[in-house]
């Protein structure tokens, strides 16, 4: 999807994400672990790759983590979100599904968290906002998980964001239209409105394509636009 960049998308609608990036010194990283049921293709992807030096989840939420505690390989966070990577709850205490507006969507998530989960996460080490990852720099974008990071490269001015944005609507459970983008739900928010702030900080980036954890990558000469109308959603 970029240069040496490369998605692997799957589960429902194929719309979970987990990438992986061969850096300048020929570390490869995987970022985000998408969902448990996505272990078996993860697996592969490694296998194809001779292997991979760590994984690095954009946040320790159960279908960011699913995959990392099958996979053999040392896995890191950033330092606030060390305590939910090894909780073996699926639903984080945050969380407060009852603010979402359809009851179907309230009644199908916690079972599907509770699917997308691979359990506790054994975590290895940290990293924080300017250390490099594989050629990109970190960035810390909390609010919608109180550890959620990014990924930044400005050469290309690439950015892997997990879920600092959604390109779905999570509260219906559908894509957004096409070129739009929005701040995850607050039913979902560590702290909605530190999220808000985090959305403004990518647009600041002047980023050419944004990676999310759900759905496609988006791409444009100038995105700012399309982030700083993001922030101001819900």
């Amino acid at each position: 999807m970029a240069e040496g960049v490369w998605l692997l998308a799957g589960d429902i609608k194929g719309a979970m994400n987990v990438y992986f990036i061969e850096g300048p010194d020929g570390e490869i990283v995987q970022f985000d672990a998408g969902t448990s049921g996505m272990t078996k293709e993860n697996r592969r992807v490694i296998e194809e790759f001779g292997g991979i030096d760590r994984v690095v989840l954009g946040h320790a939420h159960a279908d960011h983590r699913g995959t990392a505690p099958g996979l053999g390989v040392p896995v890191y966070c950033h330092p606030d979100e060390v305590a939910d990577a090894v909780s073996d709850a699926s639903i984080a205490p945050y969380m407060n599904l009852k603010e979402l507006e359809f009851a179907p969507v309230r009644w199908i998530y916690p079972f599907l968290l509770r699917r997308w989960d691979g359990g506790p996460v054994e975590i290895a080490g940290t990293v924080e906002e300017g250390d490099d990852v594989a050629g990109f720099k970190v960035i810390h974008f909390p609010g919608h998980a109180p550890g959620l990071i990014g990924l930044w490269r400005e050469s290309d001015r690439v950015a892997l964001v997990s879920d600092t944005v959604y390109f779905v609507d999570s509260a219906r459970m559908r894509p957004l239209p096409e070129g739009e983008a929005s701040v995850p739900h607050p039913a979902w928010a560590w702290n909605h409105q530190q999220a808000k702030e985090s959305v403004r900080k990518l647009a600041a980036l002047r980023p050419k394509v944004v990676a999310a954890g759900h759905e496609h990558p988006l791409r444009g000469d100038d995105l700012t636009d399309v982030f700083l109308a993001a922030a101001d959603k819900y």
